[in-house]
């Protein structure tokens, strides 16, 4: 009985022991006279590369902006939030201008030295803004009184405050 059921075809089932038919038409778009030209994937590839070591070389200048905003926000008073925020815009850019050569294992060509040089330099600018937000907060000894206990401290002239005032 199971010989009778196996040799009956159902109109749903595929024989794949058939030889294939060669008068079906190609799909939609297909043009089998087009070849791939190996040398413009190569190059395609080629700039990608390049796009993508920019990419990486200029993402300490597009984290300027950024830390912009946050030295805006974090304000200038002493207290853990902003001391926080500056150890960690003054720690992370030291840490990859340490790690310049491993970064830019990606860059190599003619474009390479350029590449490390932004990054390099964005690096730099971003130290630089931690720096002028220690200095705002009065964390760098900038005055002789900071380092010499004998030296008497600079006094204000004049004091200034915002706001208006309704006597």
């Amino acid at each position: 009985m199971s010989a009778k059921q196996s040799s009956k075809k159902y109109k749903w089932a595929l024989d794949f022991n058939i030889s294939k038919n060669t008068d079906i038409p190609s799909p939609l778009g297909y043009n089998p006279n087009a070849l791939v030209n190996q040398s413009d994937a190569a190059s395609r590839d080629q700039r990608l590369v390049i796009k993508k070591s920019w990419d990486l070389a200029l993402g300490p200048l597009k984290n300027i902006p950024m830390n912009l905003f946050i030295m805006y926000m974090s304000g200038n008073s002493i207290s853990i939030f902003p001391i926080m925020m500056v150890g960690m815009m003054l720690i992370r850019p030291i840490k990859a201008m340490f790690t310049t050569q491993v970064t830019s294992k990606m860059a190599e060509g003619a474009q390479g030295t350029g590449q490390r040089i932004v990054y390099f330099l964005g690096n730099i600018a971003n130290v630089a803004l931690a720096l002028y937000k220690c200095h705002s907060m009065g964390l760098l000894p900038t005055h002789a009184s900071d380092w010499l206990a004998f030296v008497q401290p600079q006094t204000r002239l004049e004091h200034f405050g915002g706001g208006v005032s309704f006597i």
